[in-house]
């Protein structure tokens, strides 16, 4: 973190820090150090699933050498980004095992998905707000990084809202039967 933070801040500025993945790096890390099973869940909530496509992409992608089938680890191959900012972007390999196993060390949290839902839209209203085609964060423009234009904007912006709503629920679901509960904090 002391290395990824400053490094990402540089090359690709603070707004880059409202991606989900981003979100939930610094919130593990928050979860760990306070042993909060709320936000541990909620971080496992909030990406987990997404994360695991992230893996299996970037997987994939290792093995008919750079094309990534679902699109989401393009830039993982694009040398205009340093080496080592690519690098400092492996973190998304053990992001969902490190969610999993804090949240069944500590405990789930059945809130979680309630607290994420409103945390994580505040998050996409937020860089709906502040997105630009060059910082289309969240994909709050429209899929892969690309600006959709298939549909008024704030309808895209409810699409996205409704799947990620869907995602966490489908999750929260999964996770709430797979994992210990403990009392709420």
């Amino acid at each position: 973190m002391l290395a990824l933070v400053p490094v990402y801040a540089t090359v690709h500025g603070w707004f880059n820090f409202l991606w989900f993945s981003n979100v939930a790096l610094l919130g593990g890390l928050l979860a760990t150090w306070l042993e909060s099973r709320r936000i541990a869940s909620m971080m496992l909530v909030a990406v987990v699933l997404l994360e695991l496509g992230w893996v299996l992409d970037f997987l994939l992608s290792m093995v008919v050498w750079g094309w990534a089938p679902l699109g989401i680890v393009h830039y993982m191959f694009n040398p205009e980004i340093p080496l080592f900012v690519r690098l400092l972007s492996l973190y998304h390999l053990p992001l969902p095992f490190v969610l999993i196993w804090l949240v069944w060390r500590l405990g789930y949290d059945p809130r979680a998905w309630r607290y994420m839902l409103v945390l994580g839209w505040a998050i996409l209203l937020l860089t709906f707000a502040l997105a630009d085609p060059e910082n289309n964060v969240n994909w709050v423009l429209g899929p892969g990084g690309q600006v959709q234009e298939w549909m008024h904007p704030v309808a895209w912006l409810g699409v996205v809202m409704a799947f990620c709503a869907g995602v966490w629920w489908l999750t929260h679901l999964l996770f709430g039967w797979l994992l210990p509960r403990r009392g709420v904090e």
